[in-house]
């Protein structure tokens, strides 16, 4: 897995993105702190609040959250910012 400091500006700027988009749901899903919604779902709190700060993650991981939110990858891709 590539560090962040190998990344492009374009995949950073796109993995953050991803992360806001993430943090939204949480937020619509009534949990005002992400440690709380990732052990509520069983995810691992430390790395979710890193993917919500754009760090890098794996497909599995990001269906995994999305399962959360009872959604799929395109409609997360659809979501506006």
């Amino acid at each position: 897995m590539k560090s962040k400091e190998k990344l492009t500006d374009n995949q950073i700027v796109q993995l953050n993105n991803i992360g806001e988009k993430l943090r939204k749901l949480r937020i619509q899903k009534g949990y005002s702190n992400y440690e709380n919604f990732a052990y509520d779902h069983g995810l691992n709190r430390a790395n979710y609040g890193r993917y919500e700060n754009g760090a890098n993650l794996r497909i599995s991981t990001l269906i995994s959250i999305l399962e959360c939110h009872h959604m799929n990858l395109e409609e997360f891709f659809r979501l506006e910012q």
